[in-house]
């Protein structure tokens, strides 16, 4: 009889055990492979053009699609925030980044999700109003906070920061605004931004390390374009996006560009089909889903797109209460090379040489017939100097880092040949290159050492004539 109580005893405690083993287990695993969308309210106005109640949308919900057949009604993600957006899933699948306020007057920050018991934790709650939290490799993120009284007259430039919150670096010094972060393979960082100073210019798609080196145009929208979404990168090396091609956002089109000539391979996948598209998610799996509406009478629903026959597939979700803006898969994913950095915080230059200020586009040909000469440096405020070519056209800068600063080139006479180019900064240590002034982009140098690398380069501002910092050795 005690052999028996102890045999039924055992059995009890194995049997509790193996539940718990599987209620975990299923826990676990409730978030894995679904979809995870971002729903805004649909009395809001989503305007692309002034950022009004897109940016920081209110009373947003992340929400669970846990059955992607249509009518299934999603699970709340976050039910405590007064409102949630801008999610990002980890390389493993385990965790999500998203940027959320807890009650309405509180500033956006961000946090994180632990997709397996759905708990949240604060990764950034001050400081400004955070937006696009994406995961980087070693431990860290990038995100963008707002500057309203920001010395460099920027809105939101770029930050990255430990998964913690910790070691916060501000990585972006020019006055413009940036949204819609993403991460390549590759290791860099793809973000939109518009300069907003002097004069408020057209939207680029900008990719850059993440210490805010090699920062350089990707893709450029149209003269009256706007991106609608991250940039976001398939299996077999496209980038996908949403684009109003109009700037008004209510024309959105599906484009896709090639990541390894992104500048000349622009396609507009839903040419034909009538409607807007806000969003669009690659899967691992290769299923492509979209934030779409058929009119400005609807609200955005979420649909599957094949890219190779260029349809629209079935609705996946649609309440015409919300608006469904963005889409993600809770699901492992490529985790980015993690890229090596140059920065180095005791130097306090960097270095910018220029082959030949003459070397144009063809665009820019013809606008004026005499040759350039020198250049002038322009500052936030004020003129930081004019240097002298050589005598084949080229430049070699030492300018003070993290100080943004515009080139236009004068002729022998002190007159503008052309106009200033768009901001430039360089990060402490940062060596930068370019063929000419306005030329082609994907324009490689000419084989030769340029005559200014044979002297010292000139430090910007012209008039400091030295720098006591870190000594670094080139060889």
């Amino acid at each position: 009889m005690k052999k028996n109580r102890q045999t039924i005893t055992s059995i009890l405690f194995l049997s509790y055990f193996l539940s718990g083993i599987l209620l975990v287990s299923c826990n676990s695993n409730s978030a894995k492979g679904k979809l995870i969308l971002t729903r805004v309210p649909s009395f809001h106005n989503l305007n692309f053009v002034t950022g009004n109640n897109w940016r920081f949308p209110e009373q947003a919900q992340l929400v669970l699609l846990e059955n992607e057949k249509s009518g299934t009604e999603p699970k709340v993600l976050t039910p405590g925030f007064w409102s949630a957006a801008y999610p990002d899933v980890s390389y493993d699948g385990k965790f999500l980044l998203f940027a959320g306020k807890l009650k309405k007057d509180d500033p956006w920050g961000i946090w994180e999700l632990d997709l397996a018991n759905l708990k949240t934790r604060a990764v950034i709650s001050a400081g400004g109003n955070c937006a696009d939290p994406v995961y980087l490799p070693g431990n860290r993120l990038v995100f963008t906070r707002s500057a309203d009284k920001d010395s460099l007259r920027s809105i939101s430039p770029v930050f990255t920061c430990n998964i913690d919150g910790t070691d916060i670096r501000r990585i972006t010094f020019n006055p413009a605004a940036y949204f819609a972060l993403n991460v390549l393979n590759d290791g860099r960082i793809l973000t939109a931004a518009r300069e907003i100073f002097p004069d408020t210019c057209r939207q680029e798609s900008i990719a850059m390390r993440p210490d805010g080196t090699k920062a350089d145009i990707f893709y450029l929208p149209g003269q009256s374009s706007t991106l609608c979404s991250r940039q976001r990168e398939t299996n077999d090396g496209r980038i996908v996006f949403a684009e109003s091609l109009n700037g008004s956002g209510e024309d959105g089109s599906l484009i896709s560009v090639n990541y390894s000539r992104p500048l000349h391979t622009m396609t507009n996948l839903s040419s034909g089909i009538s409607g807007n598209f806000i969003s669009v998610f690659p899967a691992v799996s290769g299923k492509m889903y979209v934030c779409y509406r058929r009119s400005s009478t609807e609200s955005y629903g979420l649909y599957e797109f094949d890219r190779l026959t260029r349809s629209l597939g079935q609705s996946l979700y649609d309440n015409r209460e919300y608006n469904i803006v963005d889409a993600v898969v809770a699901d492992a994913h490529t985790r980015p090379r993690k890229l090596p950095s140059e920065v180095d915080m005791h130097v306090k230059t960097g270095l910018l040489l220029c082959q030949d200020i003459n070397m144009m586009n063809p665009s820019e040909t013809g606008k004026s017939k005499n040759k350039a000469t020198s250049i002038e440096l322009l500052g936030l405020d004020r003129s930081l100097g004019i240097v002298k070519a050589e005598q084949d056209g080229s430049f070699y800068l030492k300018p003070l880092c993290d100080t943004p600063f515009r080139i236009q080139t004068l002729d022998e006479n002190g007159k503008v040949v052309g106009g200033p180019c768009s901001w430039i900064y360089l990060r402490p240590n940062e060596r930068r290159g370019c063929v000419g002034c306005h030329e082609d982009p994907e324009l490689s140098p000419e084989n030769r050492i340029p005559f200014s690398v044979k002297k010292n380069p000139v430090i910007v501002p012209v008039h400091i004539n030295k720098v006591k910092e870190k000594k670094v050795d080139l060889e």
